[in-house]
């Protein structure tokens, strides 16, 4: 199927051969010819599958129509609403906007928080038929008057699971108060909870159903990993993963904000080429770090999962998750970041002792069995080696066979067990006892015939009574 059959027009199709795109994706098939129709939409799919131009592009089809070229305000009013919920995300969307715009004289703006509003109010009084925000941002502009939504014809969710889990479900309602009651409502969102169908239920008109994978299903061009290590030593691994498999370039996923700051700083101390991103860092800094990361003059980018939705880079090879996160949805996200549009790439996890409950809640979520493993030299402490063979079986102990009794260097007689403990002409000398000798020096019996003989060690005798070793020496 061509994106010609799917009823999109000349100007939309030149934009997007210009992007590369050949074929649509399973998603876009599917959702592109229900939008064109009007009908409210509930879609799910995996990341990194192309959800963007499966709303936007049909929405340019039937904004088609209203495109024109006046210099007026009244001839440009907001007639398609994209929330999403982060402003990286917001900032991906407009991007594509723009690129799929190139021939339809259609104008467009992107709101988000963190940046001065003054431009974004220009843009808007200026007149614009497609608005890309961020709720809150959204609601100041409402607020300042500086955008009228009652001419709003099509309204997008996108990622409606992480607005209401960051809290946006109030600011969502009061939006959509604003809105005019006939029009056409699109969600789309790579996981579905309760708590979205509970507001599809809410907002929504008898919507389609749209699911072209599993729900929280992951990637299949993604190859993932768990690798078991100590918590002190993930910086440690992590760097000699990022060295020995040459990584280019690499997300690497923390938990806190804190965290990613810390991480940062010690992968910069590896010399490696490393920024952060996470909320508190101002959007400015936050739009320039992510430019230089997708340009490839940086390395690894360190995020929190503010970074897990909306960051789309071009054939990323690979993300670690420092830390398993404790929403299961999050790592569904997380490695999206890679394997995208058809491409494959590799998701590496570093497990500590205490996440074996995020695993398994992972597993759970995406119906997969992950099977964590050590890394040699980084083994972790909590896991057990395997014993080797040798050690495993012992061979069995032979008895010692007994020593042959030596023979006197006079008539070959054997001498005294005794005898044995040291050759003969060392009982005068220290050094047997210096070498660990068992048996003590041998006793000689001195005195006058008949007389009751004194037993007195041969250690204590003068020179003279020494016994003459064989070579005659004393």
């Amino acid at each position: 199927m061509s994106f010609a059959e799917l009823g999109l027009t000349p100007e939309i199709q030149r934009a997007i051969e210009e992007l590369g795109y050949t074929q649509p994706t399973p998603i876009q098939a599917a959702a592109i010819p229900k939008v064109l129709t009007g009908r409210d939409l509930l879609a799910a799919a995996q990341t990194g599958t192309g959800k963007t131009a499966a709303f936007m592009l049909p929405i340019l089809e039937r904004l088609k129509k209203f495109a024109n070229s006046s210099a007026s305000p009244a001839m440009h009013p907001v007639r398609a609403l994209i929330l999403s919920p982060t402003r990286e995300l917001a900032d991906q969307i407009a991007v594509n906007v723009a690129a799929y715009t190139k021939y339809l004289p259609i104008k467009h703006v992107v709101v988000f928080g963190g940046v001065n509003m003054d431009p974004q109010t220009e843009a808007l009084r200026r007149g614009v038929e497609i608005v890309v925000a961020t709720p809150g941002r959204l609601l100041d502009h409402v607020q300042q008057k500086s955008i009228h939504l009652n001419k709003v014809e099509m309204l997008v969710l996108d990622e409606a699971d992480r607005m209401l889990d960051m809290g946006f479900i109030n600011d969502i309602r009061k939006i959509l108060s604003l809105l005019p009651k006939h029009r056409q409502t699109l969600l789309f969102s790579a996981t579905f909870a309760p708590e979205i169908k509970k507001l599809a239920e809410d907002f929504m008109r008898t919507p389609e159903l749209v699911q072209v994978a599993r729900q929280n299903a992951t990637n299949e061009q993604v190859e993932q990993h768990i690798y078991q290590v100590d918590a002190g030593r993930k910086r440690h691994l992590l760097s000699h993963l990022i060295k020995t498999r040459q990584m280019s370039q690499v997300i690497v996923f923390c938990r806190t904000k804190q965290g990613v700051d810390t991480l940062t700083r010690d992968l910069k101390r590896d010399g490696l080429s490393v920024e952060a991103i996470h909320g508190d860092k101002a959007q400015g800094v936050r739009l320039e770090t992510l430019a230089s990361f997708k340009s490839g003059d940086l390395r690894v980018l360190v995020a929190t999962d503010v970074a897990a939705r909306g960051l789309d880079v071009s054939d990323l090879p690979y993300v670690v998750n420092f830390e398993l996160p404790n929403a299961p949805e999050d790592y569904v996200h997380r490695i999206g970041r890679t394997g995208r549009a058809g491409a494959t790439g590799v998701a590496i996890s570093l497990m500590g002792e205490d996440e074996g409950r995020q695993l398994e809640a992972i597993a759970k979520l995406t119906l997969q069995a992950l099977k964590p493993e050590p890394v040699e030299g980084f083994w972790p402490s909590w896991v057990p080696r395997a014993k080797p063979a040798a050690e495993a079986a012992p061979a069995p102990v032979q008895a010692a066979a007994p020593a042959p009794a030596r023979k006197s260097a006079t008539n070959g007689a054997p001498r005294h067990p005794s005898a044995n403990a040291a050759p003969v002409g060392t009982y005068g000398n220290s050094a047997g006892v210096a070498a660990g000798l068992a048996e003590p020096a041998p006793r000689r019996a001195i005195g006058r015939p008949g007389s009751r003989r004194r037993e007195v060690s041969a250690l204590l005798l003068p020179p003279r009574y020494k016994v003459e070793s064989p070579r005659g020496g004393r």
